[in-house]
């Protein structure tokens, strides 16, 4: 099978379909303009997957209730792709069901293992393993990785600036909405943020998802 036919590639398509989607629910932007066609059901629920809470991100920072369709979508497909239950990404699991509990449509996820820490990982790893968590950056979630960022906000702006110089945009944009979560809850931190959006969206790498992430960041940074 040739590999833009294959699974993954079709995925990775309905991943930024839907984070597309995601970003102009944000925006008010849905219907604004002509949108490509929509994945197959399977490859949809793939990507709705991928997302995690950021299906939720429209309703967290803007109040407008998360429609029920959206929201019978992200449960079917957590229960299509089930957790592997291992890495840092049942951390995101947890967000998921966590929102999806509170909209009416409870599922189950496995208990976490324990949250990133700099002091075994070193700031290096440890931010881009935060990094890989961005989608946890999102108001009302609160636990152990996010106090982790509350911890070490020297070690999230050595992240994105390590990031920023290594033209790494997608970490650097996932780093900075940390930085703008930490602003949201009023945690001080060491890294003047509006200038770094500014040249994230001047140098983004023109994918979906790194615009929903940047917007979510600015939504954090300005409440």
């Amino acid at each position: 099978m040739p590999f833009a036919d294959s699974p993954q590639r079709e995925f990775a398509a309905a991943t930024e379909w839907a984070a597309g989607r995601t970003l102009d629910a944000l925006t008010g932007a849905e219907g604004a303009a002509p949108s490509a066609a929509a994945p197959e059901p399977q490859a949809l629920l793939a990507g709705v997957r991928v997302l995690g809470p950021d299906v939720f991100a429209p309703t967290l920072l803007t109040g407008v209730p998360t429609p029920p369709e959206t929201a019978e979508l992200a449960a079917e497909a957590f229960r299509l792709f089930p957790s592997d239950e291992s890495g840092i990404h049942v951390w995101r699991d947890r967000a998921t069901a966590e929102l999806l509990s509170l909209t009416g449509y409870p599922v189950q996820a496995p208990p976490p293992p324990p949250p990133p820490d700099p002091g075994e990982d070193g700031w290096q790893r440890w931010s881009v393993r935060m990094a890989q968590l961005s989608c946890l950056a999102l108001p009302t979630l609160d636990g152990p990785v996010h106090r982790r960022a509350r911890e070490h906000p020297l070690a999230l702006a050595r992240g994105a600036t390590r990031a920023v110089l290594r033209r790494d945009h997608r970490t650097a944009t996932r780093l900075a909405r940390w930085l703008a979560w930490l602003h949201h809850t009023g945690t001080p931190y060491t890294l003047e943020l509006p200038p770094l959006l500014r040249q994230l969206k001047l140098t983004g790498d023109g994918t979906a998802r790194s615009a929903l992430d940047l917007t979510v960041a600015e939504r954090l940074a300005t409440a």
